[in-house]
């Protein structure tokens, strides 16, 4: 495989690595908002408007951004009825198949999206509940977090390939 690919694989991996190894620790983020939500809510009796919010936007944060992170590490949602049983560089050609309609379908999802934040920005939008939160941030990290899976799928694209060329990345 030429340099070039091989150094988008690697620093996209590298990306992706890193940003989900961050990403995990939302989870612990969630936890002490939603465990704040309860003691508030049922102990000191005095709920927070915007604490369920929260959550769903450190959710939603967890996971777009953690995406790129289980591409890479092959920890998505597979149906393996046939899959399993496949030689290597079947399973590689297979998937080097799938991976252009899945390389469409986020470039698609990566348009709109940027739409959505362009939208949001020139707006200054808010959502309509008693918080009322700004939606740009979670709209931005939606942005990013497709880019990362874009990218991320072009390089297992390049790696299936590479696997059918019997190369090496």
């Amino acid at each position: 495989m030429p340099s070039i690919i091989k150094y988008y694989v690697k620093t996209i991996d590298f990306i992706s690595l890193k940003t989900g190894r961050a990403t995990m620790y939302l989870v612990f983020v969630m936890m002490f908002i939603l465990i704040l939500s309860f003691v508030t809510r049922n102990i000191i009796n005095i709920p927070l408007i915007w604490i369920i919010e929260m959550a769903q936007f450190v959710m939603t944060g967890y996971y777009l951004l953690g995406g790129g992170y289980s591409m890479l590490t092959d920890d998505h949602v597979r149906m393996d009825l046939i899959y399993s049983k496949l030689k290597d560089k079947t399973k590689a050609l297979l998937d080097s198949l799938t991976s252009v309609f899945l390389i469409f379908y986020l470039v698609v999802l990566l348009i709109g999206s940027i739409s959505s934040l362009t939208y949001t920005l020139e707006t200054n939008q808010r959502l309509f509940t008693a918080w009322a939160p700004y939606v740009w941030p979670i709209k931005s990290i939606m942005t990013f977090g497709i880019l990362l899976m874009l990218l991320q799928s072009i390089a297992i694209f390049f790696k299936d390939i590479a696997k059918v060329l019997n190369r090496e990345i």
